[in-house]
């Protein structure tokens, strides 16, 4: 018999301050588990991608129960800023040098498909979660990085990703970022993480999901079905289990190409209208530590990044009032016009990747046990991409190209100061 240990982290120590997220919205409810059960696919972790594969398999025709111990989506999933984009932290030409072209091209382009299947899920369900489709802007600041952004450039074309190279004039005169260069890219969005949570649980127990209030101790693999304990006496049987828990890992070896890291964001008060820049667009930046923006239906910037490699809770809150304040003063700096005045700020512990993406599949040395962990900057596209995989590897469905995202896969072995987005985005779970 294999099994794992589940002793999470609790909410409250991977995440501290008030985002803007989920106001006004009716919470789903839990219920207590007073009884053994027994379901097709048991999902541990009810933020967003619990929230996500929950609805999917349902929807598949499987019996559900999602299953987590504190107040859904209020773990790292209350933490993002929901940058919803295809484009991955690691730039297509990174990929290239680690993987190859081929194997990096169709990483690229599963990632804009899943951007492309996850606003076609908000769309077919009319998820009331203020989505928005968004272009994005990926901006430089000095004459090497624009030279790299050029070659980007042209291996999206390449590989028919919808991107276009803009030099400085273009930058400026377009959208007034005084800037070196930048990528332009269509096909991203932005949404309210919480709201779109609640949304998705709400559907998955309409459509006959158990939404469970109970804290997993153990998970075992035996005989072709997996047992789930739970700190109320209670087993939870299941065919198959997915492991959605977010940056609350389980005691598994994770692969060493992931890291635990921390970062904070902020959103300011609402904006005059006319003071904020054109089409709203998404926008971050290539340098260390990153920056990011983007906007809110009622016109506030929220803007992240400065994060570093602090693990220990105490130390990443005591660390707020200067990261913060170091994000304001680049916030104006890249937006002049911007009334930097702090509504909310918080910050969280994360995961990431060296290669900058997810970690989906099965749980190495647990039969019919996946995990769904969708690191990297588009985190919420990844948990979508991860519904689709876990959901066709529950059928029976292997593709070959399960592996370039796979819990044990071999990474690149190094890791650069170039990049993506800060990871207060990069959430799950």
């Amino acid at each position: 018999m294999a099994e794992i240990d589940l002793n999470f982290s609790t909410h409250d120590r991977l995440t501290s301050g008030v985002s803007p997220w989920g106001h006004g919205a009716a919470r789903p409810r839990y219920h207590p588990l007073k009884d053994h059960l027994k379901v097709d696919a048991l999902v541990v972790g009810g933020g967003i991608t619990g929230a996500m594969m929950g609805q999917h398999l349902q929807e598949r025709g499987l019996s559900v129960a999602i299953v987590d111990r504190e107040r859904p989506g209020f773990g790292s999933t209350l933490t993002s800023t929901a940058m919803l984009m295809w484009e991955i932290d690691r730039t297509l030409t990174e990929l290239e040098t680690f993987y190859g072209y081929e194997r990096a091209v169709g990483i690229y382009r599963r990632s804009a498909a899943a951007m492309a299947g996850l606003a076609k899920l908000v769309a077919a369900h009319r998820i009331p979660c203020q989505f928005r489709p968004r272009q994005s802007l990926l901006l430089t600041s000095n004459h090497e990085g624009a030279r790299d952004l050029a070659t980007e450039v042209e291996l999206r074309r390449r590989a028919g990703l919808p991107s276009s190279y803009l030099e400085h004039c273009d930058l400026f005169t377009e959208f007034e970022l005084d800037r070196d260069a930048g990528i332009f890219s269509r096909g991203a969005a932005e949404a309210d993480p919480l709201l779109l949570t609640w949304a998705l649980l709400d559907i998955a127990t309409r459509q006959g999901a158990a939404l469970v209030d109970a804290s997993v101790t153990r998970v075992h693999s035996e005989g072709g079905r997996v047992t789930a304990e739970t700190e109320g006496g209670f087993v939870i049987e299941a065919k198959a289990a997915v492991l959605a828990t977010g940056y609350t890992l389980p005691e598994i070896d994770m692969p060493k190409l992931h890291r635990i890291t921390s970062s904070w964001a902020l959103s300011t008060v609402p904006q005059d209208p006319a003071t904020l820049w054109r089409d709203q667009a998404l926008i971050w930046e290539d340098s260390h530590p990153y920056l990011y923006m983007r906007t809110t239906p009622d016109n506030r910037i929220v803007v992240g990044g400065e994060d570093d490699d602090t693990a220990d809770p105490e130390t990443r809150d005591a660390k707020m009032p200067g990261k913060i304040a170091a994000i304001r003063e680049k916030m104006k700096r890249l937006w002049p016009k911007a009334d930097t005045r702090v509504a909310t700020s918080w910050c969280g512990t994360f995961g990431e990747t060296t290669d900058g993406l997810p970690l989906i599949g099965p749980v190495p040395g647990l039969a019919n046990v996946y995990g769904a962990y969708g690191y990297g900057g588009n985190g919420i596209t990844f948990s979508y991409l991860a519904t689709q995989m876990v959901g066709a590897m529950i059928s029976g469905v292997q593709r070959e190209w399960f592996d370039d995202f796979a819990m044990d896969r071999d990474g690149p072995g190094r890791r650069s100061d170039v990049g993506g987005r800060s990871a207060v985005e990069m959430v799950v779970g």
